[in-house]
């Protein structure tokens, strides 16, 4: 009777599973074994399949927008993991203190990750047009630069002065006390009003109009337009793991830290002697999350690419490599080339997530 019973629970448990194991053998298994046999062809989705061995794999890293787009989504997988990785932690440490108006603060620094790739991919084609908002903001900083000059220069003369006046009359003071450099930026303030007035201080004839999408420009060895990219999604998908991260902030106990405290242990030694270590798992997991994210980019160099114009070497990376040879432009479909290169890029996510769960950030939280 107990053998009927557990046979028919582990029936039961199978039908439950059967939807997911369908979708799983379909759209995965099936898939990738395709992919698999396909990357060892010349299939091109109107002739049969014609085996060639590994032409296609020899032939990926012989084509230098292979190796482009392998260099691109390299770097930008490791410069946006670490950046979203290290604000996120940043803000819940902030978020986490019992702050009046905490929650409305949670709130608003959450709102970016509801933000659909499509709109934010159309505010990023907005803010970096030729007249758009950041070259807007730099040539406002350009020319405003005399203004900020004589702003840094009043503020020193008068906090200084009144150091001097407070060693003077043998008071104690410190350059950075509050109070005194309210009053010296409220002076030097009024100074600069005064002086841009009278006009011995103007600005400076300065317009920028720096293409940072349709261009092939680089900074530090990547494309301007790859920059963009970079600065938009570490921008929306900081909010989701600053959650994960106050989520796991809440399950360390307040005694640790109160305890640390009677021993006279600072802000810095709790963070890294207590917070850190207790946050490990979930640390792995952001860092994972975030490896496996972004070696799948394609939806922002789709937008950015198509309607921001930006030069398909400026932005392509291994998911557009791979959609670009199945739906090429004008040409034919070498389903076997993306294939092999769908696959490259599948190991090269394995191997990099193992790497670094062997030797990155462990899951293990400390004891």
């Amino acid at each position: 009777m107990r053998l009927k019973m557990r046979t028919m629970e582990g029936l039961y448990a199978l039908l439950l599973l059967l939807p997911f194991l369908f979708t799983l053998g379909v759209f995965f298994l099936y898939a990738f074994l395709r992919a698999f046999y396909f990357s060892f062809t010349d299939y091109n989705l109107f002739s049969s399949p014609r085996w060639i061995g590994l032409a296609n794999y020899l032939r990926l890293f012989q084509d230098p927008l292979f190796l482009t787009a392998l260099k691109h989504t390299l770097a930008y997988s490791a410069i946006v993991t670490a950046l979203q990785t290290f604000f996120a932690l940043l803000l819940a440490v902030a978020l986490n203190r019992p702050l009046r108006g905490v929650t409305f603060f949670r709130t608003l620094y959450y709102l970016p990750s509801v933000v659909s790739t499509a709109a934010a991919s159309l505010l990023l084609l907005w803010l970096f047009q030729r007249t758009g908002l950041v070259n807007q903001a730099l040539s406002l900083f350009l020319a405003r630069l005399p203004h900020l000059g004589t702003l840094l220069a009043l503020f020193l003369v008068f906090q200084g002065a009144q150091l001097a006046w407070a060693r003077h009359r043998k008071e104690a003071a410190s350059f950075w006390d509050p109070a005194s450099a309210t009053l010296s930026f409220l002076g030097a303030f009024l100074g600069v009003y005064a002086l841009a007035l009278l006009g011995l201080v103007r600005p400076l004839e300065v317009r920028v109009e720096i293409p940072w999408l349709p261009t092939r420009a680089t900074f530090l060895g990547l494309p301007y337009p790859l920059w963009a990219i970079i600065l938009m999604n570490t921008y929306t998908t900081i909010p989701t793991f600053m959650v994960l991260f106050l989520a796991g902030l809440k399950g360390i106990p307040r005694t640790l830290y109160e305890a640390a405290a009677l021993d006279g242990a600072g802000p810095w030694v709790t963070f890294s002697r207590i917070t850190v270590p207790l946050l490990r798992p979930v640390l792995f997991l952001v860092v994972t999350m975030g490896l496996i994210g972004t070696l799948q980019l394609f939806d922002q160099v789709l937008f950015v690419g198509g309607s921001g114009g930006a030069p398909l070497e400026s932005t392509i990376t291994l998911a557009y490599y791979v959609y670009g040879n199945v739906f090429p432009s004008g040409a034919q479909p070498r389903v076997g080339l993306a294939s092999a290169a769908a696959l490259v890029l599948a190991g090269l996510t394995l191997l990099i997530v193992l790497l670094q769960r062997r030797f990155g950030v462990s899951e293990r939280g400390w004891s």
